[in-house]
This record gives structure tokens, C-alpha cells and sequence, in this order.
């Protein structure tokens, strides 16, 4: 059975997924950060609107954009530069779409990965913590280092997700940052 197709759309600009199925980018809302694909899978979800912070602290975002010095379009970090690292790392797992000629859906670009957005957010603060302890490793300051490193063993990564996650409360759309 074909899906059902948004108004006013021809199917002819259908994002076709990692796993061989097609969506509409119309369909996409601005509060989703997951899709349930006709697969079976749940698929995550981000948009060039979708701020930092659905990932990260605000403390964290501002240190990263304060820190992070970008060479594209963009006025500072954000969520178009964690996706392109996210996309570097899973480049068959993530499709991107470029909406930046379509008023019509609310956003310029538009990402969807195989994996659920939980599964998301841990790739993104794993890759973070990578960058970071690839900044630090060239940091004159030995005590920094080591201090860093220790802080490092005690990460946990899957905790810090869930918690921040909690404190989100990412079941409602209407989230706010902390």
C-alpha cells in the first residue's frame, strides 16, 4: 500500500532512508525527533532548528561555541556542525536533506539516522568527549591533562543521556533547555 501523500506533494522530492524506505520531507514537524518508519524501525530526527541543547547543557553549548571557531555559513557551532561530524563517522546510517529552496517545511536542512534518537544522543556526546579529549591532548598544561583524563574514566555516557534526557523530559515536544 502506498503511504499517504502530504497535500500539494508529488513525491517527487522523497528522502529515500537508510533503510530503503522513502518519506516525504513535508512530513517532517519541527517537534519531531523521531520517525516510525514503515519499516518497523524508529528512526532519529533533526533539523537545522533544533538547537544544541537537545543534546547538551546550555553551560556546555556556550563553552563549545566560545571554544569552536566555524568556517562555512553558520555564525557558530551548532547543531549543523554535530550532525556533520555525526554524518562523517555513520555516512550510510544518516541521510541529509538540503530544504534550503522549500518555505514550506520550516527548516534548510534536515537529517534522519537508523537509529532511534536516544541512540543519537549517545553517538553525539561520544563524539563531543572524542573532540574534546583531541583538544585537550594538545593542551601545554599537563595538570589539565591529567585532570581531564580522570574526569574522563568517570564519564559514563549512557547515564549522562539518560539523566539529561529525563531532566528534558524529551516524551513532550515543548521541552525546554537547562
Amino acid at each position: 500500500m502506498t503511504p499517504p501523500r502530504d497535500p500539494g506533494s508529488d513525491g517527487s522530492d522523497d528522502l529515500e532512508l537508510p533503510c530503503g524506505e522513502t518519506v516525504d520531507p513535508h512530513a517532517i514537524d519541527l517537534g519531531m525527533r523521531e520517525y516510525h518508519c514503515p519499516c518497523g524501525d524508529v528512526h532519529a530526527v533533526v533539523t537545522d532548528v533544533h538547537p544544541p541543547s537537545r543534546f547538551f547543557p546550555e553551560s556546555l553549548v556556550a563553552i563549545l561555541q566560545e571554544t569552536i571557531d566555524t568556517d562555512d555559513e553558520f555564525e557558530e557551532f551548532g547543531t549543523p556542525h554535530l550532525m556533520g561530524v555525526v554524518l562523517e563517522e555513520f555516512p550510510d546510517q544518516v541521510v541529509v536533506h538540503d530544504a534550503s529552496d522549500d518555505g514550506a517545511v520550516g527548516y534548510t536542512l534536515l537529517w534522519i539516522a537508523d537509529f532511534d534518537s536516544r541512540r543519537l544522543h549517545e553517538i553525539v556526546v561520544e563524539l563531543v568527549v572524542e573532540l574534546m579529549e583531541h583538544a585537550i591532548s594538545h593542551a601545554d598544561d599537563d595538570a589539565a591533562i591529567t585532570e581531564f583524563e580522570s574526569q574522563m574514566l568517570e564519564f559514563d555516557v549512557a547515564e549522562f543521556v539518560d539523566q539529561y534526557r529525563r531532566q528534558r523530559e524529551f516524551e513532550s515536544e515543548y521541552d525546554q533547555p537547562i
